[in-house]
């Protein structure tokens, strides 16, 4: 569901870059491929499309909390499957998944080997109306959970 943002509307999505063997071990991006990410980010900040991107350390230096009931446990790194671990993210404003999909293949490739980018729509207040009254929909959040968009 798009939202209103910057006078358009708007929807936000994730992308998430999946890691690599070599993300894994902790292995730097080249001088070029560095180049060109910095290059792209550039141009979506430009755009207005950017709203936040980082990359991630390897799983070796994470933690995993399980949750169960009331129970927690933490699972130190590294995760043997990696096929789900994510090596890095950026958050995006997009007028559609179109829009979303058009920039992601543009994406210069940060790894040094074939590489997999996931695009997923955040939920809004709007995809939880059923849990909200007309009056919280319509009202703006205050603060940072406002400012972050959290629905």
């Amino acid at each position: 569901m798009a939202t209103q943002s910057r006078g358009r509307l708007t929807l936000r999505v994730m992308l998430l870059v999946k890691v690599t063997e070599d993300s894994e071990k902790g292995l730097p991006p080249t001088a070029e491929a560095f180049e060109a990410m910095d290059r792209f980010t550039g141009e979506r900040v430009q755009a207005g499309v950017m709203v936040a991107g980082a990359g991630l350390k390897p799983s070796a230096q994470a933690k995993r909390i399980t949750i169960d009931g009331g129970a927690r446990r933490v699972i130190d790194g590294p995760f043997a499957e990696t096929r789900e671990l994510i090596a890095g993210f950026s958050i995006w404003e997009v007028k559609d998944m179109d829009e979303a999909v058009a920039w992601a293949k543009r994406c210069p490739n940060p790894m040094s080997c074939p590489s997999e980018i996931e695009i997923r729509p955040f939920l809004e207040a709007t995809d939880l109306a059923e849990l909200l009254t007309p009056e919280e929909l319509s009202k703006p959040r205050d603060g940072e959970r406002g400012k972050l968009g959290v629905a």
